[in-house]
């Protein structure tokens, strides 16, 4: 590492000013205070970096001293880069300390060198660039030591578009020849040489001989060590063009696609989803072959067997899936979901106000693991009309990338294909937030840390989806035991690692002691369920199960937690204590008790006699979910084609104003209208309020 520095100036001047003031006599003194102040820069440039150039390595000294670094001051000057042999002394010397683990502190030594223009001739001929500033030396330099990578710091994130603040900027992550066209330059701060157009045509020197260079803000926390892992921090420099999209540019896509999906009619729609639910069929081999990849690479990481199996896809599982897709093609062609008229009011004679559906706009859908949400979440966001951006994981790499080129090519049928992209690395998702004006809401699916991190970084865009899915099977005493057993098991051993899989099983004191206890107990054990005892039975119990570590687990696998409560109350205060408002259930055959937990449990989705496994966008008939919500805004529950739609509000008149109803000439009618385009007191409504106007 070589570090290149400024502030020997600076150090002089304040050095210079100080001993000025002590030099004074009273009087000098006393003008200084009553009138204007006397000139303090009276030496040269030269002069106060003279001064200060000890004050400035004394304080690197003290600062690197407390991390055992040693360092070393190497001051250079014009005509040291115009010798060739010159150059080569410094390079030699360079390379010496950074063997000896001696960090090289480089500064211009401005007390002899006062640059004027910006490139000179060396004596061998070759051209350089003029040391006019740091930024300039910082290149030599790198150029000279054969650097990796030269790291240019400012107070901003890095190069944009426009000066930072300005409507319509927007931050490079990369920096190619093309590029320099598209930017305006603001003007230069009074503090120093340098300046951003300084510092892109350094770092363009350097990256024509070889040195990568990136602009990055110093006040960025771990900003080195970030750049030096790869992390999109800054602004890079290449030589190269590329093709690729910028994250805003996806967005922008997206929304352009939202767009041009809801002028497509309902059956034009379905068409594109027909398709995709076809393609599933016939590239299944395909699809297999990229998922066999995914799995074999996660199998030698030593993923867990259930996320393996979220993993998986087999052909049963693409069956059902364009199912699926199939179902929600014929919700869009029998009546199309957009456009639909929810409300429609006579305001006054000749004022028709309706409320029609609408999409959302672009969704951002962040999910890990699971390579089959992508197809169903296209779907519903093709048949609403939305624009989509998907983030798939890593793990699922491969068969993401196979089915999202599927999806593009239904899309392709009426040239939609912007409407949906898909983007890479978890950086991605940082940047993207960041240019969230253009989605207007995400949704995660995946584990509860990844979706409080996206709720923590979502910047004020909203987010849908649950955290957990804690969900509970609780027994009541009045329970017919067959059905326990099977429900039970389903909402166990169905599926482990789903989110609306059993988590913890409640039991009535009663059943405690009862052969249901037991027979319970068996069955999951022959299943592979590792049971975890609460509190209350632990204390009930000489020989159990072990304790659980907390009742707010998702276990995620073939292993739950029993807890033992006094009656349906209790139960009920328990789920809403320990759950996630996810999916809880209760097995009973008294329909009081029944109704009272359906009444009073605080979950999306609460279910009597029936496993919680019935928690999902298709077996609802919903065709397929976007997510789950255990929220209360805008859907709960899973999520379908209606949680994806929004409302407008249209005013069909005839040159109306407010004013006329305020002054009484006019009277406000507010008479509710059919919404069905097919009644007949739809038709004759209309007929009387075309007629009236």
């Amino acid at each position: 590492m070589l570090l290149v520095t400024s502030g020997a100036v600076a150090f002089g001047k304040l050095t210079l000013s100080q001993a000025l003031r002590l030099s004074m006599s009273m009087r000098e003194t006393l003008i200084m205070k009553s009138g204007p102040p006397l000139e303090t820069a009276k030496s040269s440039v030269g002069t106060s970096a003279a001064v200060g150039q000890s004050g400035l390595m004394a304080l690197y000294d003290a600062m690197f001293n407390q991390f055992g670094v040693k360092i070393a001051q190497v001051l250079v000057t014009k005509p040291d880069f115009y010798n060739p042999e010159s150059r080569s002394w410094l390079r030699q010397t360079l390379l010496e300390l950074i063997s000896l683990n001696i960090l090289p502190i480089i500064n211009t030594n401005d007390a002899v060198s006062s640059p004027t223009s910006q490139f000179e001739a060396c004596v061998d001929g070759s051209q350089i660039q003029l040391i006019s500033d740091n930024d300039a030396l910082a290149a030599h330099l790198a150029a000279e030591a054969g650097a990796d990578l030269m790291i240019m710091m400012s107070n901003v994130d890095g190069v944009y578009t426009l000066p930072p603040g300005q409507d319509g900027s927007s931050l490079l992550h990369t920096f190619s020849p093309s590029t320099r066209d598209r930017i305006v330059i603001g003007e230069k701060s009074n503090v120093g040489l340098g300046g951003m157009d300084s510092k892109i045509g350094a770092a363009t020197w350097a990256v024509d001989r070889g040195v990568s260079a990136v602009i990055c803000n110093g006040f960025k926390d771990g900003a080195i060590t970030r750049i030096v892992k790869g992390e999109k921090v800054g602004t890079f420099f290449t030589q190269h063009e590329t093709s690729s999209t910028s994250l805003e540019n996806l967005s922008i896509s997206a929304k352009n696609g939202s767009r041009a999906l809801e002028s497509l009619s309902g059956s034009e729609r379905g068409a594109i989803l027909r398709k995709l639910a076809d393609l599933l069929l016939e590239k299944s081999d395909m699809l297999l072959e990229a998922n066999a990849k995914d799995l074999q690479a996660a199998e030698a990481c030593g993923l867990e067997e259930s996320l393996l199996s979220r993993l998986s896809l087999d052909r049963t599982k693409l069956a059902s899936l364009g199912d699926g897709i199939r179902s929600i093609a014929e919700k869009c062609e029998g009546d199309d979901i957009l456009g639909k008229v929810n409300i429609r009011t006579l305001i006054a004679d000749g004022i028709e106000l309706q409320q029609i559906t609408v999409p959302i706009g672009v969704l951002l859908v962040i999910f890990e693991s699971r390579p089959d949400c992508l197809p169903q979440v296209a779907s519903l966001a093709i048949a609403t009309g939305n624009g989509l951006l998907l983030k798939g994981g890593k793990e699922a790499f491969h068969s993401n990338r196979a089915l999202f080129y599927l999806v593009r090519e239904a899309l392709g049928q009426y040239n939609v294909q912007q409407a949906i992209s898909l983007i890479s690395t978890r950086e991605d998702v940082d940047e993207i937030l960041n240019v969230g004006k253009h989605i207007d809401l995400i949704i995660p699916r995946g584990s509860a840390d990844l979706v409080r991190t996206i709720q923590q970084k979502s910047k004020g865009i909203p987010v849908l989806g649950h955290s957990e899915g804690v969900c509970h099977v609780y027994v009541d005493k009045d329970a017919d035991f067959e059905s326990a057993y099977d429900i039970v098991r389903d909402a166990k051993c169905d599926y482990p690692a789903a989110c609306n899989a059993m988590e913890t099983l409640l039991l009535h004191q009663d059943l405690i002691e009862s052969d249901f206890f037991s027979t319970m107990c068996s069955i999951l054990r022959k299943e592979g369920v590792t049971v975890n005892a609460g509190p209350r039975l632990s204390q009930r119990l000489t020989f159990g199960p072990p304790a659980t570590q907390s009742l707010r687990t998702e276990y995620s696998r073939l292993e739950c937690a029993i807890e033992v409560v006094d009656d349906v109350k209790q139960a009920i205060t328990h789920i809403n204590t320990y759950g996630s408002g996810h999916t809880d259930v209760i097995v009973t055959e008294n329909v009081a008790a029944a109704e009272d937990f359906l009444r009073s449990v605080d979950s999306a989705c609460v279910f009597h006699n029936a496993s919680t496994r019935f928690a999902d966008g298709y077996r609802f008939g919903l065709g397929a979910e976007v997510g789950i919500s255990t929220g209360r805004i805008h859907a709960r529950g899973p999520v379908g084609l209606e949680g994806l739609l929004t409302t407008k509000w249209q005013i069909r008149g005839s040159g109306d104003t407010v004013a006329d109803f305020s002054k009484g000439k006019r009277k406000y009618k507010h008479e509710a209208l059919p919404v069905s385009p097919d009644s007949d007191e739809f038709r004759r409504a209309s007929a009387i309020s075309a007629d009236d106007s």
